[in-house]
């Protein structure tokens, strides 16, 4: 079995990790990471700290794991609410999945200036929301979208189309490593990241 293998952490992130460590509940948590400044640009851009969304019945049956907020999710709050959370819902439904019955959050919880990929310090800082994110959640199936979101949990030199297709226990989970939806827009309709996501998401429906 595999541990996680996040960005080294530096002081600042230490300090997030030890704020997340102590909350003792979804709301708590919440709470305190929307008055996060551990990254200073994204901080001063951000509109929302989006920190996600959870099963209003409790433990999900899985969790879903992006990269970081775009646009509208920063207008919003939610994750996954535009073009690419329209089609994540669309593919869910499509392999038998509820999205509501999962969990929905980003590796970091504020949009980074122009959607750029998040800063190595950036995701590190983030990391304490999320391990406590998982640890409160206590799902055993962790779907992760995209590379960042699949180099969190496998290590930095994961390469997607190698990692994908199969579980892998981290931590007593079983992390199922996919593309982004953003990705199956940007090939089109019948480009190969739309047609890997479905099968994955398709894959993990049978595992549940």
């Amino acid at each position: 079995m595999a541990a996680l293998r996040p960005p080294r952490l530096d002081a600042t992130a230490d300090e997030v990790a030890r704020t997340a460590a102590a909350a003792p509940d979804w709301a708590a948590l919440a709470d305190v990471a929307r008055s996060c400044v551990a990254c200073p640009e994204l901080a001063a851009t951000r509109q929302h700290v989006v920190v996600g969304d959870v099963p209003a019945g409790g433990r999900p049956r899985l969790v879903l794991i992006g990269e970081a907020p775009g646009a509208t999710e920063d207008e919003t709050g939610r994750p996954f609410v535009g073009r690419s959370g329209a089609l994540l819902d669309q593919l869910l439904a499509e392999a038998g999945l509820d999205r509501g019955e999962a969990a929905v959050l980003n590796i970091v919880k504020c949009r980074p200036p122009g959607n750029r990929t998040p800063k190595t310090p950036e995701v590190a800082r983030c990391s304490g929301w999320l391990h406590r994110q998982l640890e409160l959640l206590d799902a055993r199936v962790v779907v992760a979208l995209g590379l960042s979101s699949a180099k969190w949990f496998l290590g930095p030199r994961t390469k997607l189309a190698d990692a994908r297709g199969r579980p892998h226990e981290v931590d007593g989970r079983a992390v199922w490593a996919t593309y982004h939806p953003s990705a199956a827009i940007r090939f089109g309709p019948n480009g190969a990241p739309r047609a890997a996501l479905l099968a994955d998401l398709t894959a993990v429906a049978g595992t549940l």
